[in-house]
């Protein structure tokens, strides 16, 4: 499975916590799927979407299309809700 990121999720993601934003996205893609690895990242469905944690600030969503997970927003819990309600 590989890693995508849209140009909204780029340009969410603040240049300082660039690297920690990295591993989380790696740490997702490894995880999905393994109920047990997901406690630590905070992995959750917010439907079509997942979501998870990258500290206590930012949330990452994503979602799997094919054989990628595809990073669609990077950003604060209001963003996260803000970006669903407009997608519902």
């Amino acid at each position: 499975m590989k890693k995508l990121a849209t140009p909204r999720f780029l340009i969410g993601v603040p240049p300082a916590r660039h690297d920690e934003v990295l591993a989380v996205m790696a740490a997702a893609l490894v995880s999905f799927g393994q109920p047990h690895l997901h406690a630590g990242l905070g992995l959750r469905r917010i439907p079509p979407f997942m979501e998870c944690r990258c500290g206590l600030d930012l949330r990452l969503v994503f979602q799997r299309e094919g054989d990628a997970l595809v990073f669609h927003l990077c950003g604060t819990h209001d963003q996260v809700k803000a970006f669903l309600k407009n997608r519902r």
